[in-house]
Protein backbone atom coordinates (compact mmCIF):
# COMPACT_ATOMS: atom_id res chain seq x y z
CA UNK A 1 0.00 0.00 0.00
CA UNK A 2 1.20 3.49 -0.85
CA UNK A 3 -0.21 6.78 0.47
CA UNK A 4 -0.16 9.95 -1.63
CA UNK A 5 -0.88 13.25 0.10
CA UNK A 6 -1.60 16.27 -2.08
CA UNK A 7 -1.21 19.60 -0.26
CA UNK A 8 -2.08 22.74 -2.19
CA UNK A 9 -0.15 25.84 -1.18
CA UNK A 10 -1.90 28.23 1.18
CA UNK A 11 -3.41 31.54 0.04
CA UNK A 12 -0.83 33.70 -1.69
CA UNK A 13 -0.53 37.43 -2.17
CA UNK A 14 -0.42 39.12 -5.57
CA UNK A 15 2.11 41.96 -5.15
CA UNK A 16 2.46 44.13 -8.23
CA UNK A 17 5.59 43.48 -10.27
CA UNK A 18 6.47 40.21 -8.49
CA UNK A 19 6.98 37.19 -10.78
CA UNK A 20 4.56 34.30 -10.20
CA UNK A 21 7.18 31.98 -8.71
CA UNK A 22 8.17 34.68 -6.15
CA UNK A 23 4.66 35.41 -4.84
CA UNK A 24 4.60 35.09 -1.02
CA UNK A 25 1.81 33.86 1.21
CA UNK A 26 -0.92 36.29 2.16
CA UNK A 27 -1.73 36.73 5.84
CA UNK A 28 -4.60 34.27 5.49
CA UNK A 29 -2.15 31.72 4.09
CA UNK A 30 0.22 32.28 7.00
CA UNK A 31 -2.65 31.30 9.31
CA UNK A 32 -3.95 28.37 7.25
CA UNK A 33 -0.61 26.59 6.72
CA UNK A 34 0.12 25.95 10.44
CA UNK A 35 -3.51 24.95 10.99
CA UNK A 36 -3.15 22.31 8.30
CA UNK A 37 0.30 21.31 9.54
CA UNK A 38 -1.07 20.70 13.04
CA UNK A 39 -3.79 18.51 11.55
CA UNK A 40 -1.24 16.54 9.52
CA UNK A 41 0.93 15.88 12.58
CA UNK A 42 -2.00 15.12 14.92
CA UNK A 43 -3.47 12.57 12.51
CA UNK A 44 -0.27 10.72 11.66
CA UNK A 45 -0.07 12.01 8.10
CA UNK A 46 3.56 13.15 8.16
CA UNK A 47 5.01 11.61 4.98
CA UNK A 48 8.25 9.73 4.46
CA UNK A 49 9.10 12.23 1.72
CA UNK A 50 7.71 15.62 0.73
CA UNK A 51 8.34 17.01 -2.73
CA UNK A 52 7.80 20.76 -2.73
CA UNK A 53 7.46 23.05 -5.71
CA UNK A 54 10.22 25.67 -5.67
CA UNK A 55 7.73 28.55 -5.82
CA UNK A 56 7.98 30.87 -2.83
CA UNK A 57 4.36 30.29 -1.75
CA UNK A 58 4.84 26.50 -1.61
CA UNK A 59 8.15 26.86 0.25
CA UNK A 60 6.44 29.12 2.78
CA UNK A 61 3.45 26.78 3.08
CA UNK A 62 5.83 23.93 3.90
CA UNK A 63 7.78 26.08 6.38
CA UNK A 64 4.70 27.26 8.28
CA UNK A 65 2.99 23.85 8.19
CA UNK A 66 6.01 22.00 9.60
CA UNK A 67 7.31 24.60 12.07
CA UNK A 68 5.91 22.80 15.12
CA UNK A 69 6.46 19.22 14.01
CA UNK A 70 8.75 17.31 16.36
CA UNK A 71 10.53 15.79 13.35
CA UNK A 72 10.34 17.06 9.81
CA UNK A 73 10.40 14.38 7.11
CA UNK A 74 12.80 14.30 4.22
CA UNK A 75 11.98 17.19 1.90
CA UNK A 76 13.20 17.97 -1.59
CA UNK A 77 12.40 20.83 -3.90
CA UNK A 78 11.02 19.41 -7.14
CA UNK A 79 10.94 21.86 -10.06
CA UNK A 80 8.72 19.51 -12.09
CA UNK A 81 5.80 20.24 -9.73
CA UNK A 82 5.70 23.99 -10.48
CA UNK A 83 2.74 24.72 -12.78
CA UNK A 84 2.66 21.04 -13.73
CA UNK A 85 -0.08 19.33 -15.67
CA UNK A 86 -1.51 16.09 -14.35
CA UNK A 87 0.63 13.86 -16.60
CA UNK A 88 3.85 15.39 -15.32
CA UNK A 89 2.69 15.12 -11.69
CA UNK A 90 1.82 11.48 -12.23
CA UNK A 91 5.31 10.88 -13.67
CA UNK A 92 6.90 12.51 -10.59
CA UNK A 93 4.88 10.20 -8.34
CA UNK A 94 5.59 7.08 -10.37
CA UNK A 95 9.33 7.78 -10.32
CA UNK A 96 9.63 7.54 -6.52
CA UNK A 97 11.74 4.87 -4.89
CA UNK A 98 10.06 1.83 -3.37
CA UNK A 99 11.34 2.64 0.14
CA UNK A 100 9.00 5.67 0.25
CA UNK A 101 5.66 4.44 1.58
CA UNK A 102 3.97 7.84 1.94
CA UNK A 103 4.62 10.77 -0.36
CA UNK A 104 3.42 14.36 -0.15
CA UNK A 105 3.37 16.79 -3.04
CA UNK A 106 3.16 20.45 -2.04
CA UNK A 107 2.06 22.20 -5.18
CA UNK A 108 -0.48 24.05 -7.23
CA UNK A 109 -3.83 23.86 -8.91
CA UNK A 110 -5.20 22.80 -11.28
CA UNK A 111 -2.59 20.04 -11.33
CA UNK A 112 -3.23 18.68 -7.82
CA UNK A 113 -7.02 18.65 -8.29
CA UNK A 114 -6.62 16.92 -11.65
CA UNK A 115 -4.27 14.31 -10.15
CA UNK A 116 -6.71 13.59 -7.34
CA UNK A 117 -9.54 13.19 -9.85
CA UNK A 118 -7.42 10.97 -12.09
CA UNK A 119 -6.36 8.62 -9.28
CA UNK A 120 -9.62 8.19 -7.37
CA UNK A 121 -11.81 5.23 -8.31
CA UNK A 122 -15.04 5.69 -10.23
CA UNK A 123 -16.97 4.57 -7.15
CA UNK A 124 -15.84 7.68 -5.30
CA UNK A 125 -16.31 10.25 -8.06
CA UNK A 126 -19.49 11.59 -6.44
CA UNK A 127 -17.55 12.15 -3.18
CA UNK A 128 -14.91 14.39 -4.75
CA UNK A 129 -15.03 18.03 -3.68
CA UNK A 130 -16.29 20.57 -6.18
CA UNK A 131 -13.14 22.64 -5.73
CA UNK A 132 -9.66 22.24 -4.28
CA UNK A 133 -9.15 25.38 -2.19
CA UNK A 134 -5.84 26.84 -1.11
CA UNK A 135 -4.23 24.80 1.72
CA UNK A 136 -6.53 21.89 0.80
CA UNK A 137 -5.21 18.43 1.60
CA UNK A 138 -6.21 15.15 0.01
CA UNK A 139 -5.04 11.74 1.15
CA UNK A 140 -5.18 8.97 -1.44
CA UNK A 141 -4.43 5.34 -0.63
CA UNK A 142 -3.09 3.27 -3.51
CA UNK A 143 -3.07 -0.56 -3.36
CA UNK A 144 0.33 -1.04 -5.01
CA UNK A 145 3.76 -2.17 -3.82
CA UNK A 146 5.62 0.15 -6.17
CA UNK A 147 4.86 3.73 -7.16
CA UNK A 148 5.50 2.81 -10.79
CA UNK A 149 2.43 0.54 -10.75
CA UNK A 150 -0.04 3.37 -10.21
CA UNK A 151 -2.77 3.67 -12.81
CA UNK A 152 -5.77 6.00 -13.12
CA UNK A 153 -8.82 5.25 -10.93
CA UNK A 154 -6.82 2.89 -8.70
CA UNK A 155 -6.86 4.99 -5.52
CA UNK A 156 -9.21 5.52 -2.61
CA UNK A 157 -9.76 9.03 -1.32
CA UNK A 158 -9.15 8.46 2.37
CA UNK A 159 -9.93 12.09 3.32
CA UNK A 160 -10.12 15.62 2.01
CA UNK A 161 -9.46 18.39 4.51
CA UNK A 162 -9.58 22.17 4.11
CA UNK A 163 -8.83 25.04 6.47
CA UNK A 164 -12.58 25.74 6.63
CA UNK A 165 -13.33 22.17 7.77
CA UNK A 166 -10.89 22.80 10.65
CA UNK A 167 -12.47 26.09 11.66
CA UNK A 168 -10.24 28.37 9.61
CA UNK A 169 -10.99 30.56 6.63
CA UNK A 170 -10.97 29.20 3.11
CA UNK A 171 -10.27 30.62 -0.31
CA UNK A 172 -10.98 29.38 -3.78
Amino acid sequence: MRRLILFRHAKSAWPQGVPDNERPLAERGRLAAPLMGAYIARHGLVPDLALVSPARRTEQTWHFATADWPRAPRMEFEPAIYEAHVERLLRVVKDQEKAVKSLMLVGHNPGLADLMTMLVSRNQRSELPGKYPTAGLSVIDLPVDDWGDITPRLGTLERFITPKSLGGEEDA
